[in-house]
């Protein structure tokens, strides 16, 4: 079976408000307030929690790796006790995946988010169930960009790992795609859009109206 396999972060929904949210609360116990900025940060968010820390205690001028992991569990635990306040899935979306379904693809999901984080986020969100899989950060010993958590996504699906295809947003999951020997498609929507063209993925996809005619014309 064809596949279409999805990137969460940025791809899917716009997840950044809630998770700046949760590095913020971390700065705050540190005693250095709200340090990231919606406005300003939203792609540092959809790189990671570990990134968020990273990024905000060099801003303060106290950058540490030792405090960036005392202070991620923390992160990850506030960002679950709020994990969709701000979080919201972008426009068509869902309806894509849904084409795509009734076209007879199979859908799943590849995501370096935690599994367990993932999993909560899709059903708060009332999509879990439009997706035949979930592989996140820690399903498997590795992560994105090595292959295997694509390939995963895609048998568990029930899917030929040989004709399916990554939609992402990162240079990650460009690579990520490649490493597989399958194509991807970046979105250009999402806070780190206009860097997409640069990666030369094997296609931008501009809003999610386009992406059944984008599959069909990558793996058929």
């Amino acid at each position: 079976m064809r596949s279409v396999i999805f990137d969460l972060d940025g791809t899917l929904a716009d997840t950044s408000g809630d998770l700046l949210a949760a590095a913020n609360a971390c700065f705050r116990h540190m005693g250095h307030g709200d340090v990231l900025e919606p406005a300003r940060d939203a792609g540092v968010a959809l790189r990671g929690g570990r990134r968020m820390l990273d990024v905000g205690l060099q801003r303060v001028g106290a950058p540490d790796a030792a405090t960036v992991q005392r202070y991620y569990p923390m992160l990850l635990d506030a960002y679950r006790d709020a994990i969709d306040v701000h979080t919201v899935l972008y426009p068509g979306a869902m309806a894509a995946v849904e084409t795509l379904r009734g076209a007879g693809y199979a859908v799943g999901i590849c995501t370096n988010k935690p599994e367990a984080l993932a999993e909560l986020l899709l059903a708060r969100l009332g999509v879990r169930d439009a997706f035949a899989s979930l592989v996140g950060a820690d399903t498997l010993p590795v992560r994105k960009p090595d292959p295997a958590p694509l390939r995963e996504a895609v048998l568990r699906a029930g899917g030929d790992p040989a004709r399916s295809l990554l939609v992402g947003d990162s240079d990650t999951d460009r690579n990520t795609a490649a490493a597989a020997g399958v194509p991807s498609v970046l979105v250009t929507f999402g806070p780190s859009g206009a860097d997409m063209a640069a990666l030369k993925p094997e296609a931008l996809l501009r809003r999610y109206a386009d992406l059944p005619d984008v599959v069909a014309g990558l793996i058929g």
